[in-house]
């Protein structure tokens, strides 16, 4: 919740509210926001094995009376408008195949009042690929072929007892093309936004580390992109 200080402390995110969470996961942050004070939490996220995952997370950390999870698309939402408080989409806008819809979907769910909050790493983040739980190498990607980096990817994982999954996770069969990731370069997502017709309420880049800041200029150097959109924000 850090990165949307000092404009929004965690419990103007939180507090008393239903929140919607945008590719959840194995359910950690959506645990996390039900335990520091939202209302309630539905996580949805489009990976079977995820959504079974976050169930049993949240039961082992008692949370489940607050949570619920859901198989669905974060671009047509199985939700009636109005539905949420806060949509939170961490880690998230940088892997959809249709960011645009997302963000409208979002905005279309949240009730008059609330809010949208985006933060993603951008591409050319030292890690943009995606692939550091085995290709530890900053900017990697920016120097090699997708081609190259599944290859690579693969040879590296193949001993892990979940090589299959997390190849097919980043690849979806490809041998060619990092299907993970969407390629959301800061410029890119300005475009979603204006295209959007939503005008941002705040927005932000954080470096890398404090020391670097004056070097986050430089997409290489920015370490997290932050967007915030609340209901009555559109053009």
């Amino acid at each position: 919740m850090s990165k949307y200080s000092p404009k929004f402390k965690e419990e103007d995110i939180l507090k008393d509210k239903d929140v919607l969470d945008c590719g959840c996961g194995g359910g950690g942050k959506s645990v996390y926001y039900a335990i520091h004070g939202a209302k309630s939490v539905t996580g949805i996220d489009i990976n079977q094995k995820d959504i079974e995952s976050a169930s049993v997370y949240a039961k082992m950390k008692k949370a489940e009376d607050k949570t619920v999870f859901v198989l669905a698309d974060a671009c047509h939402m199985p939700f009636a408008d109005s539905s949420f408080d806060s949509v939170i989409m961490n880690d998230f806008f940088e892997h959809v195949n249709d960011p645009l819809s997302a963000l409208r979907e979002a905005m279309r769910v949240i009730r008059p009042g609330g809010r949208v909050f985006i933060n993603f790493p951008p591409y050319h983040h030292p890690w943009g690929a995606h692939l550091s739980d085995a290709i530890n190498i900053p900017w990697v990607h920016l120097f090699y072929s997708e081609k190259t980096l599944i290859s690579a990817y693969s040879i590296l994982v193949s001993n892990y007892p979940d090589s299959e999954y997390r190849i097919n996770l980043r690849t979806g069969g490809s041998n060619d093309k990092l299907e993970y990731i969407n390629h959301m370069t800061i410029k890119k997502a300005a475009r979603i936004v204006k295209e959007s017709g939503f005008k941002p309420e705040y927005y932000k880049k954080l470096p890398l580390k404090t020391i670097l800041k004056p070097l986050s200029v430089f997409e290489s150097f920015t370490g997290t992109v932050v967007y915030v959109f609340s209901k009555g924000g559109e053009n």
